[in-house]
């Protein structure tokens, strides 16, 4: 059995107090509480018997979101070899994802955010750690760092690939014409979601972040800390044998910003903006599933 209980004969295990256990968090301190909103998702998924010579159905929603996250009250001690041991302080996640138009589930994922101190062996600098179960029968863990930024004005946000390539390929590059006809919303197909919300445009199904930007209008950002992780090249992804067969979930790579804006009358509040890519592996390509959503911190 893991644990994570310390060394009782040791006083430097002690159990800290709450503020130094926050203290210690690093650029992950913004992120303890309850945090709701709404966002979008597009995924292709396969379709073994439908008809489609593309064989995939392109599935898009809209999304109402909360990700409740806790504080690990203690210390969680890795035992090195090679340096002395490290302690990890971390965070406590459950993201539930619902569909914004009917209310019908979606997604639900337990999971962990960790702030990794430097280390010698490996030769590494302070990382972020966000690992996550999803009951398609999916784990992973992705390694990363953390940006801070003061801001004047809006941040640029990049645009997020939609358009499948082959598998170990280099995704295209932005504006790229997507050869799959079910991406297209001005012709009919039987393969895609239908009964489409208005707010799912052409516009938004080429590039999701298109949501994150339309939502930061009017909005005065003071700080951003942006968390960035990725497998690989550290980290992985493990899968049941019936995904690695069907759909392969190869890879993930997400960027979660912590911004702190300013309102009108001189008040401020933490919203989280995320974006991020699930590569899926079928019929020799990979199709990004992108997912991006905007909450704010209700308590």
């Amino acid at each position: 059995m893991m644990s994570y209980q310390q060394d009782a004969t040791n006083p430097s295990d002690d159990v800290p107090t709450n503020w130094a256990t926050a203290s210690r968090l690093g650029p992950l301190q913004d992120l303890p509480g309850f945090w709701e909103g709404t966002g979008f998702s597009l995924i292709a998924r396969p379709n073994f018997s439908g008809g489609n010579p593309n064989k995939i159905f392109l599935q898009l929603n809209l999304l109402r979101e909360s990700l409740e996250i806790t504080t690990i009250g203690s210390p969680v001690t890795d035992r090195g070899s090679l340096q002395d041991d490290i302690s990890i302080y971390g965070l406590n996640y459950l993201h539930r994802v619902t569909d914004g138009v009917t209310g019908a589930p979606l997604h639900i994922e337990p999971g962990q955010w960790l702030y990794i101190p430097p280390t010698s062996e490996p030769k590494a600098d302070a990382s972020v750690v966000r690992q996550g179960c999803i009951p398609h029968g999916n784990a992973f863990c992705s390694v990363g760092f953390s940006e801070n930024a003061v801001f004047e004005g809006l941040p640029d946000i990049p645009p997020a690939n939609t358009v499948p390539f082959a598998i170990g390929a280099t995704p295209p590059p932005a504006g790229t014409k997507n050869p799959f006809i079910e991406y297209d919303l001005s012709v009919p197909s039987p393969f895609r979601s239908d009964n489409l919300a208005a707010q799912i445009t052409q516009a938004l199904v080429n590039d999701p972040n298109q949501m994150l930007r339309d939502d930061l209008i009017g909005q005065k950002p003071l700080k951003i800390v942006r968390l960035i992780t990725m497998t690989p090249p550290a980290g992985g992804i493990g899968n049941i044998p019936f995904i690695t067969s069907n759909a392969d979930a190869g890879s993930v790579e997400s960027v979660f910003a912590i911004e702190t804006m300013a309102t009108p009358n001189g008040q401020t509040f933490l919203q989280l903006q995320y974006s991020q890519t699930v590569l899926l592996n079928f019929n020799g390509m990979s199709f990004p599933h992108v997912t991006v959503g905007t909450l704010i911190k209700a308590f």
